[in-house]
């Protein structure tokens, strides 16, 4: 397994509640935007937080250590790996 699809998983497993959560007020912001845009904001604010937490402990030793183009590599690939689950993780925060 790749360091970040461990990272991942990881993040997964410890805030299983609050992801699980996210999922079904994704899933309700895709049907209808207006109506869940509220909610959706509100979780997913949590969300990004914990994701860019993660992304930091994932890249933070490598931009430290001179592989500053790694790491943007690996914080890509960690991200394909947020938007496979969440395609609208993007929208957060979007007015």
């Amino acid at each position: 397994m790749t360091k970040y699809h461990k990272c991942f998983q990881e993040m997964l497993k410890e805030n299983k509640d609050l992801f699980e959560k996210f999922k079904v007020v994704h899933d309700n912001f895709a049907q209808d935007r207006t109506k869940y845009k509220d909610e959706f904001n509100r979780v997913g604010e949590e969300v990004v937080t914990i994701i860019k937490r993660y992304e930091n402990i994932l890249c933070g030793h490598s931009e430290n250590t001179g592989y500053a183009k790694f790491s943007s590599t690996l914080a890509d690939k960690f991200w394909v790996e947020i938007r496979a689950l969440y395609p609208r993780i993007d929208f957060v925060g979007i007015k």
